[in-house]
């Protein structure tokens, strides 16, 4: 997990374009020919710190958690399976399927000025790998502030 606090909201610039574009890039190569579930990498989320309801947490979902999503284009509230790993607060599911669907309520958005961004480790993702990513996501968002501060906290298995 990388908190993130400080962010002044603001146009792209150049650098942010460029970035933009080489993901943008690097998506299509990734996903030629590939299901994105198939990808071996890191699923990587942001969440708006201030929408949140309570502190975050990883939980077994019972089924009853609201989960704010859109289906055919119309906002719907779905349930997760009883069981299923998701990210919650107090108000309900933020994050799905460990950190592959984002709820509406908590996403990015053009005035966030605090994120967490979940950072998944799953095989074949090395834990050096993971650390590494982290760095330079926290590398480029301190391009956003001059008071950007970041926190970090790494949660294993046991």
């Amino acid at each position: 997990l990388v908190a993130v606090d400080g962010l002044v909201p603001g146009p792209s610039d150049d650098a942010s374009d460029e970035l933009l574009a080489a993901a943008e890039a690097a998506a299509r190569s990734a996903l030629s020919g590939t299901a994105v579930e198939d990808l071996p990498h890191v699923p990587l989320g942001g969440e708006d710190l201030t929408r949140y309801a309570g502190p975050p947490r990883l939980a077994r979902a019972t089924g009853a958690e609201p989960f704010d999503t859109v289906a055919d284009g119309v906002t719907v509230i779905e349930h997760p399976e009883v069981g299923e790993v998701v990210w919650c607060d107090d108000a309900g599911v933020t994050c799905r399927r460990w950190n592959w669907r984002q709820g509406r309520r908590t996403a990015l958005n053009d005035g966030t000025t605090a994120a967490l961004f979940i950072l998944d480790a799953l095989d074949p993702l090395t834990d050096e790998e993971l650390l590494a990513t982290a760095d330079d996501l926290v590398a480029h968002l301190s391009r956003l502030g001059p008071d950007v501060r970041s926190a970090r906290r790494v949660i294993a298995t046991g």
